[in-house]
C-alpha cells in the first residue's frame, strides 16, 4: 500500500509529461521551432532558475561546493536527453504523438530502470539493490515486458502508416511518414531517441544527492533544493533544445512571430511548464519510493507517460480512419506497458 501511495507522484508526473505536447495540436501560426523554443525556454531555463534565484540562499556557493564530476556526469546524461527531446519534437510532427511516445517511454524506461541497479546513483539511490536480487529480477522482467509493448507499438505504427497511405483523404492534422527516409528512418530515430531519453531521469538519479545536500546546508527548503537539482543537472540538455530552434528561427528571420502571436507563444510555453512540473513530481516520487526509486519510479513514470501520449494521440485524431488490427494492437501494447508498470511496483516491495 505504501508503494502505491508513493507511486502517485510519479504517475502524475508521467501524465503531465505525456500530455505536454498538446499545444502542438492547437497552434495555427507557430511552427515547430517557435513552439519548441518558447516551451523549452520557459520550462528548462526560466522556471527552474527563477526558483533557484528566489528560493535558494547562496545558491552559487552551493553549486561550487558540489564535486565537479557530479555536475559533469549529470549534464552528460541531460545532454543525451536533450538530443532525444529535440528528436521527440521533430518526430511528433513526422509520425505523431502516439507512436513517438511509445518508443521514447518504453526504451527510455528500459535504460533508465536497469542502469541505476548496475552503477549506483547518488544519495539514497546508492543503496539500490543489485540487478541479481529479487527486486532486481522483478524490475528486469518488467523492463522485458515493457520492451514487448514497444515492439507491439512499432508494428501497430507501421500498420497505421500503411492504412493512412491507402486512405483517399488524410486530415492535415494527422502526421504521416512521407518525409525523406520514410518510416524506416523515423523508426531508427525513435529507437535512438528512446534510449537517449533515459538521460532525463538518470541526471536526477546521479546528481540529486550532493546538490540537495549542498542547497539544504545553506538554508534551502526541500522543494527548492530539488528544483536546484534540475536547474543544475539539465543545463546541457537545455542548451541543445534552445540552440537548434533558435537557429531555425534565425534562418527564417521569424523571431517577430513569437511577439506578434503572443497568445500562441503563451500556449507554447505551457509545454515547458508541464515538463518541469512533471520533472519535480517525478524526482520527489522517486525519492519517496526508496533506494530502488531511481529505477522503479522512473519506470512507472515512463509507463504512465505513454498513457498520456496515447490518450492525446487518440483524442487529437492521429488514429482517425484507422481500424482493425493496427488500432487493436496499439491498445494491446498500452495494456502490456501497464502490466510492466505493475510488475515494477511489485519489485519495489521486495526491497
Amino acid at each position: 500500500m505504501t508503494t502505491c501511495i508513493n507511486a502517485i507522484l510519479v504517475v502524475a508526473a508521467g501524465l503531465m509529461i505525456g500530455t505536454c505536447a498538446w499545444p502542438f495540436k492547437v497552434l495555427r501560426v507557430l511552427r515547430f521551432e517557435h513552439w519548441w523554443f518558447a516551451g523549452m525556454l520557459t520550462g528548462l531555463v526560466i522556471v527552474p532558475w527563477a526558483s533557484v534565484l528566489a528560493l535558494c540562499p547562496r545558491w552559487f556557493d552551493a553549486y561550487r561546493s558540489v564535486p565537479p564530476y557530479i555536475l559533469i556526469r549529470a549534464n552528460a546524461f541531460s545532454l543525451a536527453w536533450g538530443v532525444a527531446n529535440l528528436l521527440c519534437g521533430i518526430l511528433i510532427t513526422r509520425v505523431g504523438i502516439a507512436l513517438t511516445g511509445a518508443f521514447l517511454t518504453g526504451l527510455g524506461a528500459a535504460a533508465g530502470a536497469i542502469l541505476p541497479m548496475i552503477a549506483k546513483g547518488s544519495g539514497l539511490f546508492k543503496r539500490a539493490p543489485d540487478i541479481g536480487s529479487a527486486a532486481g529480477v522483478a524490475v528486469t522482467v518488467s523492463v522485458a515486458t515493457m520492451l514487448l509493448g514497444v515492439v507491439l507499438a512499432a508494428i501497430a505504427g507501421m500498420g497505421r502508416d500503411k492504412a493512412l497511405r491507402k486512405a483517399e483523404a488524410v486530415p492535415l492534422s494527422m502526421p504521416r511518414s512521407d518525409k525523406p527516409g520514410g518510416f524506416a528512418l523515423d523508426l531508427a530515430l525513435c529507437v535512438f531517441a528512446g534510449v537517449a531519453s533515459s538521460g532525463f531521469g538518470l541526471a536526477f538519479v546521479y546528481g540529486q544527492g550532493p546538490i540537495v545536500a549542498a542547497m539544504k546546508q545553506r538554508g534551502a527548503a526541500d522543494i527548492p533544493a530539488n528544483i536546484a537539482v534540475w536547474a543544475g543537472a539539465i543545463a546541457a540538455g537545455a542548451s541543445i533544445n534552445l540552440i537548434y530552434p533558435a537557429y531555425l528561427i534565425s534562418r527564417s528571420g521569424s523571431w517577430k512571430v513569437l511577439w506578434r502571436h503572443r497568445a500562441e507563444t503563451c500556449i507554447a510555453a505551457i509545454t515547458g511548464t508541464q515538463l518541469i512540473g512533471g520533472a519535480l513530481l517525478m524526482g520527489k516520487g522517486m525519492l519517496l519510493l526508496g533506494a530502488l526509486g531511481g529505477s522503479v519510479g522512473y519506470g512507472i513514470q515512463q509507463a504512465t507517460q505513454m498513457l498520456g501520449n496515447q490518450g492525446l494521440g487518440f483524442l487529437s485524431g492521429e488514429w482517425r480512419g484507422v481500424h482493425g488490427a493496427p488500432r487493436r494492437l496499439m491498445l494491446i501494447a498500452v495494456g502490456v506497458i501497464i502490466a510492466a508498470a505493475v510488475i515494477m511496483a511489485y519489485g519495489n516491495t521486495l526491497t
